[in-house]
């Protein structure tokens, strides 16, 4: 949603906060790539999700000599944002280098450069350096947005794409090579690009009207034109490039065609404006529209389209990057079809049907990296009614949901792949939030079919709560429609697999639910999350490798009501309720202790006595050396302290700092102090001076006697450093031994 607060409701309870286990194998999206040596096995196809014109390779499956980071699901880092929630970190001269797994002659760069750096990476196919570069910018990125509570700086990454100018096979090899600035290389979309169509018969050139293919000069008054000359017809956008200086608002009865979305480009950040569409229906097609949006402004239209198409509207084959939302509809849009569209870079949704959409059907689009629900439909002043989200792959929404149904009558939501959601969102959520009024819950049949969601569900940062990979929500009011979940996969949730809440904390019931033939595959607590009163009836549910029990069953607030769960038969793999409502279970709770090699200390919760700017504590614990914590200066002592969730026998930390050399040699002098309680501490290793020197990795270890026994809670006091009135650690880990 463009508009909200993604608050849940606040607890009491302590969540002891933990990553799921690493090693999760990222999916590859569309046909199956490579994989070099030392790498994890790409993931076969999944059934469901959108056929893509493109096949991605993760980073991280690649050859290279940069730095793997992750797996993380930390708000905040790059790690967590990233596809497989894994990515490869390139300092200048480094590269990583992918197999192309088909015939292709372009290729799209999920990638991240630190704020408020710029350049561009140099690009080699067979060994052999090309004459044109791919451009990296932290122009789009680097997103804050304080008003919407618990979001941090997030929407890390940016999409880059590069036409390589000959015609590459299957096995050939791209090498892409940091240059000026350091580079984290998440993901490649390799693509064989068509070429240009040509002018339909009877179309109004754009050009005809004086548009100017150059991108120089603003063309808005040729479109303007081009438009009213071809009511009841087509608008021709030829190859070339286009600036729009402001946004179209007469648009109806026309379609406005490109050559492809890799040839017509248009540069607008508000392409259509308008309340209503004059006199009929409207046809997007095959052309790109790049806007220059570089912050969330909730209040402005920064959309490729904002308001109505009109009914029996079609919108195709587009490219839309670097705006607020692509297409916020209100209104008078029944019917619409938006399908094979691809949807990057957006600070807030991907598609929002805000009211009144009846028979609306969303398919086969790839949406990766929006700042807030990838597809929504909120039944604002009117309901939504009889639409579809079906067949679209979904990769990386950064501050909410994969898909969202807010409010309306039989809805349907099938055979949709989600990959890797980030803070205040789950898979899918079938919700009665309702943010503003007047608002139209959910009613009739919600049908929810088919699904896949991979590494979805997340830790909500305002009371540290975790979210389902699928939510069932009565958060304004009760579930009172009939919601048939069917035939869905839940892969790698870091939490849950199905969530039954009132999000807004005031024990609304979730009725009338049915789950019926599900696989969830590695879950990190749970299968069923129930936290208000209600009742599901649940069959043909398969688990394995569920981290700590079958069901949370604990109705919130207390004294609300009961959650019935009702066994339908077939279900298997999730014996067992958590016995403890006073906490949560921690991921992983039921397994065996963890590998001694295992880094007890990632991605825990972490607090320190200050911190400066954006070098806050979690920076020590995201797994990334690159990012670092560093205390108030000028004030020791300084601690920081990390919460491991159980009490551990750690008998080795290591302590690091950036490797860069730009960090100079430092000796910092400190004390090492545990605790079972987090009250009271004792010391497990004293006071020493600890040098940190790039030319031995700017790392040291400390060992801890046996005599140490268990902690759950690791305290690092700084006394002294040689290099900075702070203390600092990009990286604390813990280990067994």
């Amino acid at each position: 949603m463009a508009l909200h607060d993604r608050s849940t409701p606040r607890r009491t309870r302590t969540w002891l906060a933990a990553v799921a286990a690493a090693g999760l194998v990222p999916a590859l999206i569309g046909a199956t790539g490579t994989t070099a040596q030392a790498a994890p096995a790409a993931a076969p196809r999944l059934a469901a999700g959108a056929t893509l014109p493109f096949t991605s390779v993760e980073a991280e499956s690649a050859t290279g000599n940069g730095t793997t980071i992750g797996p993380d699901y930390t708000q905040g880092t790059l790690a967590s944002e990233a596809s497989g929630r894994r990515a490869v970190r390139l300092s200048a001269g480094q590269s990583v280098e992918f197999t192309v797994p088909r015939a292709v002659n372009a290729l799209n760069v999920a990638y991240s450069v630190p704020d408020g750096q710029s350049g561009s990476m140099a690009v080699y196919v067979n060994g052999q350096k090309l004459d044109r570069t791919l451009p990296v910018t932290s122009k789009y990125s680097h997103v804050d947005t304080p008003w919407i509570a618990g979001s941090k700086t997030h929407h890390l990454f940016d999409n880059a794409r590069l036409r390589l100018g000959r015609d590459l096979a299957s096995g050939d090899k791209v090498k892409l090579e940091a240059t000026g600035t350091q580079v984290t290389v998440d993901v490649a979309d390799f693509e064989q690009v068509a070429a240009a169509a040509t002018k339909p018969a009877g179309a109004v050139s754009v050009t005809d009207k004086g548009a100017d293919p150059t991108g120089q000069g603003d063309s808005t008054q040729a479109f303007r034109e081009a438009i009213a000359a071809a009511r009841g017809g087509t608008v021709w956008i030829p190859p070339g490039e286009f600036k729009l200086g402001q946004s179209l608002n007469n648009v109806g009865d026309v379609t406005i065609r490109g050559a492809g979305n890799w040839h017509s480009v248009v540069r607008s950040s508000r392409f259509i404006d308008q309340s209503s569409a004059p006199g009929g229906k409207v046809g997007l097609q095959d052309f790109a529209v790049l806007g220059e949006v570089t912050e969330r402004v909730d209040g402005n239209p920064d959309n490729f389209v904002n308001g109505s198409l009109g009914p029996n509207s079609k919108v195709s084959g587009m490219w839309l990057q670097h705006l607020k939302v692509g297409l916020w509809l209100t209104g008078n849009n029944d019917n619409l079809v938006v399908e094979n569209n691809r949807i990057l870079d957006m600070t807030a949704d991907g598609l929002n049907l805000n009211g009144t959409a009846k028979g609306v059907d969303v398919r086969n689009n790839f949406l990766r990296n929006t700042g807030d629900d990838a597809l929504a439909m909120w039944a604002l002043n009117a309901t939504n009614s009889d639409s579809t989200f079906a067949g679209n792959t979904i990769s990386q929404p950064n501050l909410a949901n994969g898909i969202a149904i807010y409010g309306g009558r039989d809805i349907t939501v099938k055979d949709n792949l989600i990959l890797d959601t980030n803070a205040l969102g789950s898979g899918i959520a079938i919700s009665n939030q309702k943010f503003l009024d007047p608002f139209f819950p959910l009613a009739g049949t919600i049908t929810v079919s088919g699904n896949t969601l991979v590494r979805t569900g997340a830790m909500n940062p305002n009371w540290q709560h975790p979210m389902g990979a699928l939510r069932v929500d009565a958060y304004d009011s009760a579930i009172e429609a009939t919601v048939n979940i069917t035939g869905t996969t839940i892969t790698d949730s870091p939490w849950s697999a199905y969530e039954f809440v009132s999000g807004g904390g005031t024990g609304k019931a979730v009725k009338n639910v049915t789950v019926d033939g599900s696989t969830v595959d590695k879950v990190g607590t749970v299968v069923v999350q129930a936290e208000t009163p209600g009742a599901v009836r649940m069959s043909g549910v398969k688990a394995t490798g569920v981290g700590a029990t079958g069901v949370y069953n604990c109705p919130y607030p207390a004294g609300s009501g009961t959650f019935t769960l009702t066994d339908g038969g077939g279900n298997s793999g999730w014996s067992g309720t958590w016995g403890d409502c006073s906490t949560w279970p921690k991921p992983g709770g039921g397994n065996p202790d963890p590998d001694p090699g295992r880094n007890l200390a990632q991605g825990r919760p972490a607090t320190a006595t200050g911190s400066v700017d954006v070098y806050t504590p979690g920076k020590a614990v995201d797994g990334d050396a690159g990012t670092y914590w560093e205390s108030t200066n000028h004030a020791f002592p300084q601690s920081i302290t990390v919460d491991l969730g159980k009490a551990e026998a750690v008998r080795r930390l290591v302590l690091k700092l950036p490797p860069s050399a730009a960090w100079g040699a430092r000796s910092q002098t400190l004390t090492v102090q545990g605790s079972t309680d987090g009250g009271t501490y004792r010391t497990l290793a004293d006071a020493k001076a600890y040098r940190f020197d790039p030319a031995s990795g700017n790392k040291v270890s400390i060992d801890l006697p046996a005599a140490t026994g268990q902690v759950r809670h690791l305290r690092l006091q700084v006394t002294a450093n040689t290099g900075w009135p702070a203390g600092q650690f990009s990286e604390i880990e813990a280990y067994l031994s």
